[in-house]
């Protein structure tokens, strides 16, 4: 992977659960939100994947290579899981231009946060949104 360019320098750690796959990132995120939708959760376990937008020329892979498991479209949109372990890392999108990183992956506190949540009108029933965030039944409008 190409080397990981920054414009203020700060870069902040990412890992899987084992450690056995780990990433570094710029601190530029163009956006942060809750995605609700149903494979989120299925991807994630849990009630919605909190995660953070940048280009994908900003996030490098750092160590373990060889133990990332793709599952989708490897040369446009996939998740990208840790194969040892089976954290999801990241999410590459907009047909391979920018990567969601999921924020629990983090290692470091990222300067951005969540902005909203999307995809509401597929959220778990049993779970309930408490702040004051905008929502959306889908994609931010």
């Amino acid at each position: 992977m190409a080397k990981l360019q920054t414009t203020t320098g700060r870069k902040l750690a990412g890992k899987c659960l084992c450690g056995a796959v780990r990433y570094a990132v710029a601190d530029e995120f163009v956006y942060a939100a809750n995605c609700h939708c149903s494979n989120r959760r299925r991807s994630t376990g849990s009630a919605f994947k909190p995660f953070a937008g940048i280009e994908r020329a900003k996030l490098d892979l750092t160590d373990g290579g060889r133990d990332l498991m793709i599952f989708g479209d490897e040369s446009a949109n996939h998740d990208t899981h840790c194969k040892l372990c089976g954290s999801l890392l990241y999410s590459v999108v907009r047909e391979g231009a920018f990567a969601h990183v999921t924020m629990g992956t983090l290692v470091d506190g990222p300067t951005i946060r969540p902005t909203m949540h999307i995809f509401v009108g597929s959220k778990a029933p049993w779970f309930t949104i408490t702040d004051d965030l905008p929502q959306f039944e889908e994609h931010a409008t």
